[in-house]
This record gives structure tokens, sequence and C-alpha cells, in this order.
């Protein structure tokens, strides 16, 4: 379990400067753009290690569209896009707060699919809940959700439902087939909102303030990550691993305090320790047979 506990927590830190990355790009590249090429850096990166795999699971692979088409578009079409979308106008801060409320929809469905969660888990779940809600509520200098908040929660549930098809991967379809599969699908599935894109708001300019974060979103937030979480589902279930997600807005407000010099309130570091304590309980409990 502590490997995959270890994985999760690798791919939480690694998302958390991914939505700091989306919001310094809020003004200078456009969502769908950010999304295109964080997935084409992301595939090109992964490539050298899973395309061989890939081909040699090509019938596996044909077999399989459906659930690949599926896990494609809610976690790399469309997920990354409404991230980036929200960047435009809510802070990095409330997208890692309304982002870490995912694991309860994880954790119904993995409940949903017959997983007795344990009621340690649940208490836990619970307490972390309850402070992503607090700061949602009145952690955050507004007063109403805006319309990046929204599309953060939309985000959500395209995480939370991503995680829960990760658990119903065929068996015989190996890790880096599946990641170079859903990869190259989700990205191709961009390309047409891409082309609307450019020929509507014109390309972006590539200077360094524009290309290192999408570099760091590709290799890192995309490859990496994404590699880290699909293992710890595999190993430890959605449910757990959802746990040790709520430890996202915490890593995301320290991030773009010391990056973008966002404020962090009192009442967030409160919000904030409650996280951290229904993540620890959670993850401690042992799973009910």
């Amino acid at each position: 379990m502590g490997l995959g506990l270890a994985l999760a927590a690798v791919a939480t830190l690694v998302w958390s400067g991914s939505f700091v990355a989306s919001r310094a790009l809020h003004d200078s590249v456009p969502p769908v753009q950010q999304a295109f090429w964080r997935w084409l850096i992301a595939l090109a990166a992964i490539a050298p290690f899973t395309a061989r795999e890939a081909w040699r699971q090509r019938t596996l692979l044909r077999r399989n569209l459906p659930h690949l088409l599926l896990a494609a578009l809610l976690g790399v079409t469309v997920y990354n896009t409404l991230v980036n979308q929200a960047g435009v106008s809510t802070s990095a801060g409330n997208m890692g707060m309304i982002m870490a409320a995912s694991p309860v929809l994880m954790a119904a469905y993995e409940r949903v699919g017959g997983v007795r969660l344990g009621a340690r888990r649940v208490t836990g779940m619970l307490i972390a809940c309850a402070g992503v809600l607090l700061l949602v509520g009145g952690g955050t200098s507004a007063k109403a959700l805006s319309a990046g908040d929204l599309w953060m929660i939309a985000a959500a549930l395209c995480f939370a439902s991503y995680s829960a098809l990760l658990r119903r991967r065929p068996a015989e379809l190996t890790g880096p087939a599946f990641l170079f599969a859903t990869f190259a699908l989700g990205t191709a599935m961009l390309l047409p909102a891409y082309a609307l894109s450019v020929g509507v708001q014109g390309t972006f300019t590539p200077t360094t303030a524009t290309v290192g974060p999408l570099v760091y979103v590709g290799v890192l937030s995309s490859a990496v990550a994404f590699f880290a979480w699909n293992k710890a589902i595999s190993l430890i279930g959605a449910a757990r691993a959802g746990a040790v997600y709520y430890l996202q807005p915490v890593c995301v407000a320290a991030l773009s305090y010391a990056l973008l010099g966002e404020s962090v309130s009192g009442t967030q570091l409160i919000c904030m320790a409650l996280i951290l304590g229904g993540v620890v309980l959670g993850t401690a409990a042992r799973t009910a047979r």
C-alpha cells in the first residue's frame, strides 16, 4: 500500500503545479491551445517508452476502443480544457480547492461498484471534504461562485469519472499501452477545437513565459503524473488514492502564494489543517472486506 500512496502523492503534488501554470498562462495562451500543446508534448515524452508496447497490443486496443475513447475524452480532451478555461477567471487557489472535492465522487463510484470503504476512511473523507467546502465557501475572497469556479466543478466531475474508469481497464491491457492510447486519442480529439481556436483567436507567441509552463504540464503534469496516478489506482483503488488527492489545495495554495503572489488567509490555514487530518485518517484506514 505504501507505494500506491507515494505514487498518488507524487501525482497530486505535480498536478498542483499545473493549476499554477494554467493560471499563469490564462492571458497569453488560449485554453484549448494550452490543452492541445500540453498533450502533444506529453505524447512525445512517453512515446519512446510506450509506443512499442502499444503496437504490440494493437489488437487488444482496437477491441477495447470504446473504453479507451471514453477515458481519453474525460481524462485528456475535456478535463484539462476545462481546467484551462477555469484559469481565465478564477485563482489557482480556488482551482485547487474545488478540484479537491472530486475524491467524494471517486469514493461514491467505488461504493456503487461494491467496494466497502470502512468507517475510518469515510470519516477521514468527510473531514477532508468539510475542509474543502469551508475553503470554497468561506476561505476565499469571492462571495459567490465565479464562472471559473463552475468550470472547475465540471472538471472535477470529469476527473473523478476518469479515475473510476481506470479500475475497469481490461486486466490484460498494460499500463504503457493504455497511457499511449489515451494520450494519442485525447490529443486527436482536441485537434478540431485547436484548429478552430487558432482560426478565431490566433496563435500565441512562443517565449520562455509560455513554452516553459507548457513543457512542465506536458512532461511532468501529464506524462509523469498520469503514469503515477494510474499505477496508484491499480495498487490501492480510486477511493484511497482520492483521499491523498485532498492534499492538493494545500499544495496549490503554497505554490500560488510562492509563485503568483496569491494570498493565504487564516481561514484557509485552518481548513488546510482539516484536510490534512482527514487525509491521514482516511489513508490509514483498512479497507473493510
